[in-house]
């Protein structure tokens, strides 16, 4: 990383999986380039004559010009984007974790927002938004084609100021608007506790600017209420990712000084990288080492990391390390498969260009890229499975994503039995939250509900684990892209 400042960001209100992303403040110019394509640019010209003399309005030129910037982008892979000035300055309040809005994790779906997560203690929490809830109207604005970067867009605002999000419940069959005031979101990026004596639930739902800070101080905590650990749970469920720093020093606490983490391999020479267990790889210039605060036995202390399909980028590097590096077991379903980095070049002081520059790899050498971290045990949501699992969007369900490289010509017939079997089930739940027995909603990560946190516990503690009978690795699907 050198003298470059790099820093990755998690853009507000939650883009599905996050987002592993490097940033170079300053715009580096691109040597040996291939000719332009002469033929391609007149016709580029061409077409914006046409539309600058012949379309129905005036059209501005800069807005023009601007399009056609982010058109060219957004074809090339579902992470690379063109920020103008309002998202530039959204993109790096996200990194700190701080940002105006009403505090939920969103994908799109059908057209539509579907909110991944309410971000605990949200006004968007508050008000009772569940994960599933589909977004249809945001004040008075049809949801249905608008991006998901405008959906944010509207979302977001002052502090203080009100929106007004229509929403449809599934699992009710109803339509209902929620007038939300916004604020200012400061996630906690981290959660622990005793959950019994001699075992600890840590959480991390997202790596940003304070991650591994807060990281350190709960574990000191953790360490203080029980200087003699048997267990730790590190949990990642429906963690999007973030700072790539704050992966690679979250493995160093448990991995042995100078391991491998991570590596990653693109085009250009900068992106060919290998992060280790080391200081110089996750420390902030200036900065000193968090870690070094740690006590000794975190080395050594039995650990199990909680994954889920939500688990993506950032959060797939710290368990694909800790897996190839047998230091950790690894419980739950495959991850989201965001196997790519995004790097930042500002183009003016307000305008900058995310592109996808690498692939990372796991210590041995794996690529996750639509395909996403195996764990060592599958494990159901519930004790009675897992309903909606096949129909969750992952790396390989989005158009255009990169190839792994293993993907097949066909769809996985597996799959596709499991969707259908999925969309019945959906249905059946649907007629039974009709008549007042529909299915509970899960329960808060980390409670006593908390049906994998159990088995991660049994685990732990040498007891049978009740090992999901029906989860089974979803194959990429081709899709065309490159």
């Amino acid at each position: 990383m050198g003298a470059k400042l790099k820093i990755a960001g998690w853009i507000s209100l939650g883009a599905v999986a996050g987002a592993l992303t490097t940033m170079q403040l300053q715009a580096t110019a691109r040597n040996g380039l291939a000719p332009l394509p002469l033929e391609e640019l007149q016709q580029l010209a061409a077409v914006f004559g046409m539309v600058k003399s012949d379309y129905v309005e005036p059209v501005d030129e800069k807005k023009l010009i601007t399009d056609a910037i982010s058109g060219m982008v957004a074809g090339l892979d579902p992470h690379s984007q063109y920020f103008d000035k309002k998202s530039f300055k959204e993109f790096r309040e996200g990194t700190t974790g701080r940002f105006v809005g009403v505090g939920i994790e969103i994908t799109m779906e059908d057209g539509l927002v579907k909110i991944v997560s309410p971000i605990e203690g949200s006004p968007a929490y508050r008000a009772g938004l569940k994960s599933g809830d589909l977004i249809t109207k945001i004040d008075d604005t049809a949801v249905k084609g608008l991006t998901i970067d405008q959906a944010v867009k509207r979302m977001r605002g002052e502090p203080n100021t009100k929106v007004i999000l229509t929403i449809f419940r599934k699992s009710e069959s109803r339509t209902f608007p929620v007038t939300i005031t916004r604020e200012e979101i400061r996630v906690q990026s981290v959660r622990a506790k005793m959950v019994e004596p001699g075992y600890a639930w840590l959480r991390i739902s997202q790596f940003q600017d304070r991650t591994v800070d807060d990281f350190v101080r709960k574990l000191e905590e953790l360490y203080k209420q029980d200087p003699a650990l048997k267990g730790i749970v590190l949990d990642l469920r429906n963690d999007p990712g973030g700072l790539l720093e704050g992966a690679v020093a979250v493995a160093s606490a448990f991995l042995p000084k100078g391991a491998v983490v991570v590596s990653t391999n693109g085009q250009i020479a900068e992106s060919k990288a290998v992060f280790k267990a080391s200081p110089e790889f996750y420390v902030r210039r200036g900065g000193g080492d968090p870690l070094k605060r740690l006590p000794e036995a975190i080395k050594n202390v039995p650990l199990v990391v909680l994954v889920n399909e939500g688990s993506a980028s950032a959060s797939e590097i710290v368990a694909g390390a800790l897996q190839d590096h047998k230091r950790a077991v690894i419980m739950g379903s495959q991850t989201f498969g965001k196997g790519s980095v995004q790097t930042v070049r500002q183009l003016t002081p307000d305008t900058a260009l995310k592109l996808t520059t690498a692939r990372y790899y796991t210590p041995s050498g794996r690529s996750i890229q639509a395909k996403g971290i195996m764990p060592d045990v599958m494990l159901d949501e519930t004790p009675e499975g897992n309903v909606y699992a096949a129909l969750r969007m992952r790396e390989a369900d989005l158009q255009k994503h990169l190839q792994n490289g293993d993907e097949k010509d066909e769809k996985d017939p597996a799959r596709e039995k499991a969707r259908e079997e999925a969309l019945r089930r959906l249905e059946e739940e649907a007629l039974k939250q009709q008549k007042g027995a529909g299915p509970k909603p899960l329960p808060e990560y980390g409670s006593p509900e908390d049906f994998q946190l159990q088995q991660a516990l049994n685990r732990l503690k040498g007891k049978p684990v009740l090992v999901s009978r029906t989860a089974v690795e979803r194959k990429p699907e081709e899709t065309g892209a490159n």
